[in-house]
């Protein structure tokens, strides 16, 4: 059993959101069937992806500075209750047959907003969950288990849902699923924020995080990667309802298995990473594991069978799950404890801030020249600046090992 299950906010916390995040990728899958079924349009899969993810860019930034001043466990509240009804609304649409692209690309963007508080709050909140650093590196590798458990069940469960019922069936699911994390937040009791009178005003305290994370060598080539792989890489997720259909002329349970695959790569990521019990060693996983991205997504785009494209579907999932989470353990153990919120919401712009540039034109890109060459494409890219950083690697580790060792850690 991970390590900071042995504290009750965190399990309580864990508890609840096993049901939210396989409601979330149920919803996930069902929005993206239901937008390229009604319209036949990569570019509008895109679009859902941009609307999903520029909230994100634009707030998270101010969010993480948020999390260093107020109570993280009233924000976190807030946003799971704003998220349930997002969930309510697209389900009476849905139900109603009163549902257009618009409504969903108008409900993405809100949803987007609220996660783009919540995952910055998140991050800084696991410190408070498990009272202190000792756990932390471990619940954050939990907290993805957990959260990949959900992107594994959820897509295969909701291809299902959708070939038998409906995509509002999907939406109906997902709303019931945050009754489950509304009663784990009721007891959830940990120690109230410290006062936040003397902090910076709002502009110059987001600078001074901006200014930290640049100036922390480590820091800045760990996100330049990590938004690297976020425009080149993760669009693949993006495209696949077409990539399902160019490639395999398959259905919603097709497009199910394969999205739970990259969900199954991950959660054995999640496994991997929730055994270890420091960073040691995380830069070369890091670096392997986006050379071997870009490498699968490329063989990806050319496959024509289906088992192989589940298997590579399983490597993108393991190796996006070791770069993002990885790169989270590095920051979290490295980072001073009063910028951690908003080095966090740099690190949520790296990777899911930038996704909707990448979402965007790879939609543009595949109504043009086919979402496999995209794919292809984007591979490509993945693998030229992911062989970049591993030829930086011996830098970085320079600069991290006095870091290290400051906290006991050896590097070797």
């Amino acid at each position: 059993m991970p390590r900071a299950l042995r504290h009750p906010n965190f399990a309580l916390f864990v508890s609840g959101q096993i049901f939210a995040l396989i409601g979330y990728w149920l919803q996930q899958i069902a929005l993206a069937w239901l937008v390229y079924r009604m319209t036949g349009s990569a570019t509008l899969l895109g679009v859902l992806g941009f609307a999903a993810n520029l909230p994100i860019l634009l707030l998270a930034p101010v969010a993480g500075m948020w999390s260093d001043r107020f109570n993280r466990h009233r924000m976190m509240l807030a946003t799971q209750v704003l998220e349930m009804l997002q969930a309510i609304v697209l389900t009476v649409l849905a139900f109603t047959g009163a549902i257009e692209v618009w409504h969903i690309i108008a409900l993405t963007a809100f949803l987007g907003m609220c996660v783009a508080v919540e995952l910055p709050v998140r991050h800084a909140y696991l410190l408070e969950l498990v009272n202190g650093k000792e756990d932390l590196s471990n619940a954050v590798a939990t907290n993805s288990l957990v959260a990949n458990c959900g992107r594994l069940i959820g897509p295969v469960v909701g291809g299902l849902v959708i070939s038998r019922y409906s995509e509002a069936t999907c939406f109906l699911i997902n709303a019931l699923s945050y009754v489950a994390v509304l009663i784990a937040f009721a007891f959830i009791r940990v120690k109230p924020q410290p006062s936040t009178a003397g902090h910076a005003p709002m502009w110059r305290g987001l600078g001074e995080g901006v200014v930290y994370a640049w100036q922390v060598l480590p820091i800045r080539l760990l996100l330049i990667l990590l938004a690297a792989v976020a425009i080149t890489a993760a669009p693949y997720n993006t495209l696949m309802p077409a990539i399902v259909h160019e490639a395999f002329a398959g259905d919603a349970q097709t497009l199910g298995f394969l999205v739970g695959a990259a969900g199954l790569g991950a959660v054995a990521g999640t496994l991997l990473l929730s055994m270890r019990r420091n960073v040691r060693g995380l830069l070369g996983y890091i670096v392997a594991a986006a050379l071997a991205v870009g490498a699968a997504l490329v063989a990806l785009s050319l496959s024509r069978w289906l088992p192989l494209s589940i298997a590579l579907m399983g490597v993108i999932g393991f190796g996006i799950l070791v770069v993002t989470v990885s790169t989270n353990m590095i920051l979290q153990t490295i980072v001073d404890d009063d910028k951690r919120g908003r080095v966090m919401s740099l690190y949520t712009v790296a990777f899911l801030g930038v996704a909707p540039l990448g979402a965007l034109g790879a939609g543009m890109f595949a109504d043009r020249i086919g979402a496999t060459v995209t794919v292809c494409a984007g591979g490509a890219a993945c693998l030229a600046v992911a062989a970049v950083i591993a030829h930086r690697l011996p830098l970085i580790r320079q600069h991290i090992r006095p870091i290290y060792a400051k906290l006991g850690i050896n590097l070797e």
